[in-house]
């Protein structure tokens, strides 16, 4: 689930390698020409709080959110906040690197990545979790 969550995280914030909207006018240099100064300004910083939030939901649902990332007795002292800014940066570095490396998707693609492949594992992943409720009689302890 951790790998779906990543790259629908990327697809949703409309990153690399599924910026589709900027990708169709990208002869004058995107969608963006018709904004000018603070316009401009506001596009981007909201589209840079989605990645700040995108990276803090996946702090807090699968990396632990605030607690140390190991039990190794010195850095047990350090506040969670320094724990959990840590895995922020972590997941924006994660933004800035499939940007550097990952080449372009065509819908196409996108579609048949989210419907072919996400939509099976993920109706296969809750079958298999509800399977180990029912088998352990609901919550194990």
């Amino acid at each position: 689930m951790f790998v779906i969550f990543y790259i629908s995280m990327l697809a949703e914030t409309n990153r690399h390698p599924f910026d589709l909207p900027e990708a169709e006018a990208e002869l004058v240099s995107g969608y963006n020409v018709e904004y000018s100064a603070m316009t401009f300004a506001l596009f981007f910083l909201g589209e840079y709080a989605n990645m700040l939030l995108m990276s803090a939901f996946s702090a807090i649902l699968f990396l632990g959110g605030w607690l140390p990332l190991v039990n190794i007795f010195p850095l047990n002292y350090m506040p969670g906040s320094f724990w959990f800014s840590l895995k922020l940066i972590l997941g924006v570095i994660f933004f800035i690197i499939t940007r550097a490396t990952l080449p372009r998707y065509r819908y196409d693609q996108l579609m048949h990545i989210g419907w072919k492949c996400f939509l099976p594992l993920s109706l296969g992943y809750l079958v298999f979790s509800v399977g180990i409720l029912i088998s352990f009689n609901g919550l194990p302890n």
